[in-house]
This record gives C-alpha cells, structure tokens and sequence, in this order.
C-alpha cells in the first residue's frame, strides 16, 4: 500500500510539474438591428451579451478545456437561454490541429452566410463533435462534424458536416467550401415527419493585396451550389447554381464589404434567408472603433437589395473582449 501511495503521489508530481495550467475569459456584446420585410427575412431586434471561460490543462501539444457560455439576451428572463457546456480535448502540432468535443465556432468555422448565417454564432456558439485542420505553406484544408440533435422521441436526428480550405501562390487564391446537413425523423416518426437532406459548395478564386500594403482588400468570383430534396415530397433534387462573387477592402479603421449572388435561390438549413431570393446584393460598410490587442470593437451598417426591388437595412454592433493566457 505505502508503495502505491508513493507511486501515485510521484505520478502526481510529475503530472503537476509537466502540465501548464490555462484559463480564459470572454465577453461578448452583442446589437443587431434588422430592418427586413418579408417573405424571406422578418424584423427584429437582437442584443444582449454573452460571457464564456474555460479552464484547462496543456501537456506539450496536448490540450484539455472545461467551461460555460452563456447569452443573456436584453429583455428576457436570464435562463431564457440555457448555458452551452464547453469540454473538449484539443491537439495542436505544427500544421495541424484536431478538437473533439464541444468547442467554441469561433476561430474555427469560417463559411459564408449564405450557407452559416451569423445568428449560429448568437445562439450556438460551440461546435458539439469534432474538428480537423491541415496547413502548409501553400494553404490549409479543415473539416468539422456536428451533432445538432440526438434523436428521441419528440427531437430529431441532426448533424451536420463541412470541409473548407484555400490554396494561394502570392496574392492568388482559390477557396472551397462543402456543407451538408442531414435532418431524419423522430424515434418512433409520430406524427410522420420526411427526412430532409440539404447539401450545397462554393468554389472562389480571387487575387488580394499585399500584407504591407496600406489598404487591404480582396476580390473573388465564384459559383454558389445548393441541392435540397425532402424525401417522399420534392421529385428528385432542387439543384440551384448561381454567381456568388465578393469585394472587400478596408483602410485604417474603415471597411467595405459587398457580396453578390445572382441567378437563383438556395435553401441551406442554418443558411442566411435572404439567399433565397433569386438575386440579392449585400454591402457592409465597416467601422472598427476599437482595435486592441484584447479588445475588438466593430460596427456594421448593411445595406441588402433583393431581387433588384427591395432595400433593406441593418446596424450590428459587436465588442469582444478575451482575457487569459
């Protein structure tokens, strides 16, 4: 027994000594006014704040985190929304990087919001499965899975998986994007749902200014793709394949962003519902009024043309402040 004992407590020193202890805190504000009509979109307004921390250990490459995030959002009860649990076992080597668990979307999932609106990142800040990421020096390639909902009887089965990455040979690059989401039926199917699958890619190619430039900026031009069925309802697949190109640019602490898709609608499950609208038109105009090291502060207004015979508008405020080692 002593002999156990001395062997257990000298696995804990050495336990104790070989890991790093980290930590994290993260505050989020969050103003999001939209003044949509329909039938694609629908007024509202959105704000709130959210706070999040993890706690964890590193081992050389080898990283274990547990925490909560929660949103409170303004005019609601605070258990209006319910902490999202995060605990996830993280591995970071050189070019590359592997996450189970649930972890934060933010910093890892980067799809455009005709396929990811940016509501997901309100509502569903972590990713609940796992992450992969490949780098070289020409380019990356990464990939996530996503379990939305366990089946049981009153909730269906969910999930959801992507692949994006981008290549580059100087300032030219060429930047993919795969997204599936798979929505099946309720244990015993009562009431009788369909399943649904939607699928969809976005292949860009585009040129981008120089890291010493003074002013920033990227332009890219691509297709958008969307395949849809309900099974036992739609006759095969709703295939939609359209322009999707971007311009973006920023000088200081001012941006502009535009994104154009044109010549037809698309239907993702957590996709931006403007994209339905066979033509849409979106133009950001950027003020990045705090830029600290630990403390990013961003405001939107978005101007959106749908189908070239409405104008709406959006402001977003967005203040993010990360503490820890």
């Amino acid at each position: 027994m002593k002999k156990t004992l001395l062997a257990l407590l000298t696995l804990m020193g050495f336990l104790a000594h070989a890991q790093e202890f980290k930590y994290q805190l993260l505050f989020e504000g969050i103003g999001d006014n939209r003044e949509f009509s329909q039938p694609y979109a629908y007024p509202q307004t959105i704000m709130g704040s959210r706070g999040a921390f993890e706690v964890g250990v590193n081992i050389d490459n080898h990283q274990l985190r547990g925490g909560l995030s929660h949103l409170l959002e303004f005019g609601s009860d605070l258990d209006a929304q319910k902490p999202k649990l995060t605990l996830y076992y993280q591995f970071e080597g050189e070019g590359k990087e592997f996450a189970f668990g649930a972890f934060p979307r933010r910093d890892k999932i980067d799809f455009p919001l005709a396929m990811l609106t940016d509501t997901l990142q309100y509502y569903r800040p972590n990713i609940e499965g796992l992450y992969g990421k490949i780098s070289w020096n020409w380019g990356h390639q990464n990939g996530f899975v996503d379990w939305v909902g366990r089946q049981t009887e009153t909730q269906r089965e969910q999930f959801m998986a992507g692949f994006s990455g981008e290549i580059f040979h100087k300032n030219l690059f060429f930047q993919n994007y795969l997204l599936m989401f798979h929505n099946a039926h309720t244990l015993n199917n009562d009431p009788p749902l369909h399943i649904e699958d939607f699928m969809g890619f976005a292949l860009q190619g585009g040129i981008r200014t120089t890291e010493n430039s003074a002013m920033q900026g990227h332009f890219k031009a691509g297709i958008l793709n969307s395949t849809y069925r309900e099974r036992g309802i739609t006759d095969g697949y709703d295939v939609s394949t359209t322009l999707f190109a971007e311009l973006a640019g920023s000088y200081k602490n001012l941006g502009i962003k535009s994104v154009l898709n044109m010549g037809g609608g698309h239907k993702f499950m957590y996709g931006d519902p403007y994209y339905q609208a066979d033509d849409y038109w979106r133009t950001d105009f950027i003020w990045y009024f705090i830029n600290h090291e630990k403390i990013k502060g961003k405001f939107n207004l978005s101007m959106h043309v749908v189908d070239w015979d409405t104008l709406d508008q959006q402001q977003q405020l967005s203040i993010i402040y990360v503490f820890g080692n």
